[in-house]
């Protein structure tokens, strides 16, 4: 719509697709030409095979629709995003991944001069998988946001000789822009909520701009963190976060929670979130152990590919070999009183964990976590998950799905467990967290259910927030606090 006024134009001439493409698309997947005469956008126009693509095209479309889009990128049967333009107008940048189906393949990051010119990969050999990417404003950098190490730091990629340069390592960066040499961003970590700060990009000199939860915070204790790491996997290392107890006595025994993240393509990185923030557990006097198993990102892509087809195998290790480290390199952690939670992937991992360690822990929490793997397929909106992570349906391979499938191992359950569930879950369906419970009520296992009808895969409403996390630590205390 003109800034004068007038009619919404639909650009996308009634195109089959979204954009932002949901659920987590937003401005980042547009924006406008240099000439202010056309859009580029982001969109997975594949009809009826949107439910097992990951195919998203850039396409270009007049500013007054006056013409159908062009897709720009059909020759790339993978994601491509995030365009954004060069301050002179000359390069379009964005992302690309590689591999179509992988929704947790590594973002290339390419050039394409503008309109017409030749397309080209820049830093093909940076081993990171950037979220997002922008233009310095002199158009010498392109900066870039990626997981990194259990943080989300903040790169600089020289424009002209592709050296790659990191500006800002710790912590969880999102919202970035520029300003001549000094970029803006959000940055938070596990010990504080986000703020703006300032850096230039050459001194290093960071600065912030922000105080917004100052006087909030002055009335708040944290538990202090620190990263620890351990032989997982094939003696591979592997790494974490450990948070100790709000008013840490290293005299006294404390019980433990290990936080299992989901994904399983994803991370449990210093940051300061409003779900699981192990702050909140950090309060109720537990230590917290959080561990990046091999499939996480961050660590490179082999690491993160290596999972494929192994899910109850390197991860489940991985968290046997990280809890007990932890243990021993922290004698102030109680090895008895001990619980494990965790959402998606984590709550699969939790069933999965009651019927192949059921002996570790005194109670455990799942969190929209799938009982059957073999069912999860057909009843997710992301076909292309299962067939990814499984090597193909349920039908082709069926030993794939089988292998680490909980349901099998529901004979061997015996830990107490609060199942977690939303009503609007289409990731893993609601039937998923009803059968678990089902088992363990057959079973006569101590067990809670609490559902969520108006949520989905996540609790995002203020007032089940609260519900979510007095239930979670009410439940590890029954279990955990003698």
């Amino acid at each position: 719509m003109s800034v004068a006024g007038g009619t919404p134009v639909d650009i996308m001439n009634l195109m089959d697709a979204d954009c932002p493409s949901k659920p987590f698309g937003g401005a980042e997947e547009f924006t406008f030409t240099p000439d202010s005469n056309g859009i580029v956008f982001s969109a997975a126009d594949n009809g009826r095979e949107e439910a097992w693509s990951t195919n998203h095209d850039l396409f270009l479309s007049p500013a007054d629709g006056s013409t159908p889009p062009e897709n720009l990128t059909s020759s790339n049967p993978a994601w491509d995003n995030q365009p954004v333009f060069s301050p002179d107008g000359k390069t379009l940048a964005y992302l690309a991944q590689k591999r179509p189906g992988y929704e947790s393949d590594r973002f290339h990051i390419m050039l394409k001069s503008w309109p017409d010119g030749e397309e080209r990969e820049i830093v093909p050999e940076w081993d990171r998988s950037p979220a997002i990417l922008t233009w310095s404003s002199d158009g010498m950098y392109l900066y870039a946001v990626a997981m990194n190490k259990g943080n989300r730091s903040l790169f600089a990629i020289d424009s002209v000789d592709e050296s790659v340069r990191t500006i800002v390592p710790v912590g969880n960066v999102e919202h970035i822009d520029s300003h001549g040499e000094s970029v803006m961003f959000t940055l938070s970590t596990l010990d504080a909520p986000s703020d703006i700060f300032v850096i230039d990009r050459e001194r290093l000199t960071k600065k912030s701009l922000t105080e917004v939860n100052k006087e909030h915070l002055k009335q708040v204790r944290m538990g202090s963190f620190e990263p620890f790491s351990f032989q997982g996997w094939n003696n591979e290392t592997v790494h974490g976060y450990i948070i100790k107890p709000v008013d840490f006595d290293p005299e006294k025994k404390y019980p433990v929670a290990l936080f299992i993240h989901g994904g399983p393509e994803d991370s449990f990185p210093n940051t300061f979130h409003y779900r699981w923030n192990p702050q909140t557990y950090a309060g109720r006097g537990y230590g917290v152990v959080m561990i990046d198993f091999h499939g996480s990102t961050g660590y490179g892509q082999t690491f993160t590919d290596s999972i494929q087809d192994d899910w109850g195998g390197k991860p489940l290790e991985d968290l046997k070999k990280g809890l007990e480290a932890a243990i021993l390199m922290n004698p102030w952690m109680d090895e008895i009183r001990v619980s494990s939670l965790g959402g998606s992937f984590g709550g699969y991992m939790v069933n999965l964990i009651n019927g192949k360690w059921p002996d570790r822990f005194l109670c455990l929490v799942c969190h929209d976590g799938n009982l059957d793997e073999r069912f999860g397929y057909y009843d997710t909106d992301e076909l292309w998950f299962g067939e990814w992570e499984y090597n193909g349906t349920p039908w082709d391979n069926p030993e794939s799905y089988q292998r680490f499938n909980p349901i099998d191992y529901v004979g061997n359950w015996k830990t107490p467990t609060l199942v977690i569930h939303g009503g609007k879950d289409f990731r893993i369906a609601e039937s998923q967290g009803m059968a678990t419970f089902t088992a363990l009520q057959k079973r006569g296992i101590p067990s809670k259910f609490l559902y969520f009808p108006d949520e989905n895969h996540w609790v995002l409403r203020p007032s089940n927030s609260l519900r979510w996390h007095n239930t979670i630590l009410d439940w590890l205390d029954q279990w955990n606090i003698n």
